[in-house]
């Protein structure tokens, strides 16, 4: 067999190789090789002196030691085992700097990771501009990402593209945050309130906010995701047929339908209150500060315009407060869809037009008008040090939630079947090559009685040694896909397919793959199971 190199495991993690994860060169690692400083091939091959000799072990007895390994019988467990057998829990025992990132939306109302364009999935030719419909039809109408037209290459190519920009900007930063650390919060009724606009020449008018409502293009959905019907985007008239239906829920007063214009309505949920209120009115606001640091925290999605508009507006009040703390240095950011949700916000330009963002901003044309002012006075109440008012507190709805997801009632196997038993294993004496897809299938349960977080429900696992498993790649890994399903809708038993597409980056050796679940039985009660395949050789 092979003798372990000397490359030992905590000095494995501090390469920072895994498969999955990026050195720091930015190319992506063998956790085989990092782990346990070993590497499976043809032929004997010196390293340097920190990595020792690597041995040659040949196929046939790969191919007999992973024989010796046959899928086990699904058995008890906990969700602790489940958190520890994460590769990054492994990889938590080197001696390295804590560190914390975070992958936040800013003002992302009109960002699509779909860049290639908008098709027709029936022609294949470009979809109509203005409307985003293919003779007519809002569900034909489709954007492709740039791994079109395999959605998984296309959300693995965004992930990659966004990572690498944030390594870049770690290692580029040299600006140190230095100040106070101060906010201000404040909830405001969007529903009617007044907001000052100046006029050219001078002087200023005031308008009013109206109380929310969806628009007919927002039943058109976008072109990530189509609505039904004949609705289109870029409808500011309507439809006589549904406004019929709409009127049965609820019909718009005049002098709604006159401060949402040009927004033809559909949905009036601003005044509709049953079984409670369909939209929310009073909504946070915050600004937070972190030396120069300033986030804009907004409970909705801004379109990259409005989020400039609304940016803009901040810093010039706070570089004319004549605090000196906030200069031509200071950085205002926007996080969206924070503290609650109200739908998207445009610019007044935008809301004219009436695609999906203008037909679901709420209240009105002057949506993003209002946040401006109001976030003008947050952001002058925090450069002069006075306090705001909190505003009228939000309705306490969480005892009178509807869901319309229906509970896990319980979970079966058929008779003589343990949760985690494989229902179609690896075929015996398997051996795969790099590119290669594996595909096991195990007996499970709904995976909504435990989402496993801080755990995962998959994993591939690499035998060191002669009987010992160490994590190769897990949840985190994009390789590695984990897929549930039942076989019928009032069905009490279900199925987990694990896929793993063997990564270039994969060493060569034997492996299992592994499954974590969670059941819940007639009387409620929730119990861990996990279960394994049979060990398959990787050349």
């Amino acid at each position: 067999m092979a003798e372990r190199g000397s490359l030992g495991y905590e000095e494995a993690v501090k390469t920072g190789c895994r498969g999955g994860w990026f050195g720091e060169d930015g190319e992506k690692g063998s956790v085989a090789a990092a782990v346990f400083g070993l590497r499976l091939g043809k032929g004997e091959e010196e390293e340097d002196e920190n990595r020792g000799r690597l041995v040659r072990v040949a196929d046939h007895e790969l191919l007999e030691l992973a024989a010796s390994f046959q899928s086990s019988s699904g058995q008890p467990a906990t969700k602790i085992l489940s958190i520890a057998k994460r590769v990054r829990s492994a990889l938590r025992q080197a001696d390295k700097p804590g560190f914390v990132s975070a992958f936040c939306q800013s003002n992302c109302g009109d960002v699509s990771p779909n860049v290639l364009g908008t098709f027709c999935i029936d022609t294949g030719l470009p979809c109509d501009f203005n409307h985003s419909t293919c003779g007519g039809k809002n569900e034909l109408c489709y954007g492709r990402g740039p791994g079109y037209p395999d959605e998984f290459e296309s959300t693995r190519i965004i992930g990659e593209r966004q990572f690498r920009k944030a390594v870049d900007l770690f290692n580029t930063a040299s600006e140190k945050l230095n100040g106070k650390i101060d906010h201000r919060h404040s909830f405001v009724d969007f529903s009617q309130l007044e907001v000052t606009l100046p006029k050219q020449g001078g002087g200023s008018d005031v308008v009013k906010t109206c109380p929310a409502a969806m628009g007919f293009a927002f039943a058109a959905g976008t072109t990530d995701g189509p609505g039904a019907f004949d609705f289109e985007q870029g409808d500011n008239e309507g439809n006589a047929f549904w406004r019929l239906v709409r009127n049965f829920l609820k019909t718009p007063g005049k002098e709604q339908v006159d401060c949402q214009h040009p927004k033809p309505i559909l949905l009036d949920t601003g005044e509709m209150k049953k079984p409670y209120d369909w939209a929310p009115s009073i909504l946070p606001i915050q600004i937070l500060r972190i030396g120069q640091l300033v986030i804009l925290s907004v409970p909705g999605e801004f379109t990259t315009m409005a989020g400039r508009r609304l940016r803009d507006a901040v810093k010039t009040v706070l570089m004319s407060s004549g605090n000196s703390e906030f200069n031509s240095n200071i950085h205002v950011v926007i996080a969206g869809l924070t503290n609650t949700y109200s739908q998207y916000v445009t610019t007044f330009e935008e809301y004219e037009v009436q695609r999906y963002e203008g037909a679901s901003t709420l209240f009105g044309p002057h949506t993003l008008s209002a946040y401006i002012q109001e976030f003008k006075k947050l952001a002058t109440a925090l450069a002069t040090g006075q306090s705001v008012e909190p505003g009228p507190q939000p309705p306490d709805l969480l005892d009178k939630q509807i869901s319309l997801l229906t509970p896990v009632v319980m979970d079966a196997t058929p008779l003589g079947v343990h949760f985690g038993d494989c229902s179609s294993d690896v075929p015996q004496n398997s051996t795969f090559k790099r590119a290669d897809r594996v595909t096991v299938v195990f007996w499970s349960a709904c995976p909504r009685n435990d989402l496993m977080t801080e755990g995962t429900f998959s994993l591939v696992e690499i035998l060191q040694g002669k009987d010992s498993w160490f994590p190769a790649y897990d949840d985190d890994d994009f390789c590695l896909r984990f897929k549930w399903s039942r076989p019928s809708k009032l069905s009490t038993r279900s199925q987990a397919t694990i896929e793993w597409r063997i990564p270039q980056s994969a060493s060569p050796g034997v492996y299992r793959i592994r499954h974590f679940g969670a059941a819940k039985s007639f009387l409620g009660s929730i119990s861990h199971f996990t279960g394994s395949s049979s060990a398959f050789v990787v050349t």
